[in-house]
């Protein structure tokens, strides 16, 4: 009997994992920034692929309690790009919070500012970037924590009108709070891009823009996992 009872209840819990697995997906990519012991975080993150881009060190991404924390107390802008090739992917979710927003960031008023947010790409082919002046791109979706814009509109930048979106989700969390964001990305492709397939992952990235506001910013990632 005894055997029985916990035979039925190895059963029911591998049930219940699948269920959970199905439920949310399988991790086909992680960052995971949780583990790394306080300091630093430039060496680490050189190691993973990451490139740096713009002024992202001005950003003084550092471990301070299992988290990546980025900070600035300046207007400036940086993005940490990690270039893959991972097919399957249809999900996103992500373990984070602000601690800071930049003061004057407002989507509704044409200033895209974010004081974090994590970006995916697909393919290969480069889209038009609307301008001369800035590189084409793959197409890519953009999830942020904004103070004041609207939770599941897509929202357009300047620029990649024709291949990138932002969303802000969730809006408004109070400072200091960690959430975690799940993003559905291959129904916004399709959505949003009209394309039928959804392209191998290229890249992932994040980012904090605190370009044309006052106060600077601080944010925090815990960890970036991508959902087959």
């Amino acid at each position: 009997m005894r055997r029985l009872v916990c035979g039925l209840c190895c059963v029911t819990l591998l049930l219940s994992s699948a269920a959970m697995a199905g439920a949310g997906g399988r991790v086909l990519h992680r960052v995971d920034f949780s583990t790394q012991p306080d300091g630093d975080a430039v060496a680490w993150l050189t190691r993973q692929g990451f490139a740096f881009h713009l002024r992202a060190h001005e950003l003084a991404p550092r471990f301070e309690q299992g988290r990546l924390v980025l900070e600035t107390a300046t207007e400036t802008a940086g993005v940490f790009v990690q270039t893959l090739h991972v097919p399957g992917v249809r999900r996103l979710r992500v373990r984070w919070g602000v601690d800071r927003h930049p003061q004057g960031a407002d989507w509704a008023k044409g200033v895209y500012r974010v004081p974090i947010a994590v970006t995916v790409s697909f393919g290969e082919d480069k889209i038009a970037s609307g301008s001369l002046f800035v590189p084409n791109a793959p197409y890519f979706l953009s999830v942020f924590l904004g103070a004041h814009e609207q939770e599941g509109r897509a929202y357009t930048a300047r620029y990649y009108h024709q291949g990138g979106r932002y969303f802000c989700q969730p809006c408004g969390v109070p400072s200091g709070q960690t959430v975690v964001t799940e993003f559905d990305l291959a129904t916004h492709f399709t959505e949003q891009f009209q394309q039928r397939v959804l392209p191998p992952v290229s890249s992932v990235s994040f980012q904090m823009n605190t370009t044309d506001t006052a106060g600077g910013a601080r944010a925090f990632l815990m960890y970036i996992e991508l959902l087959g």
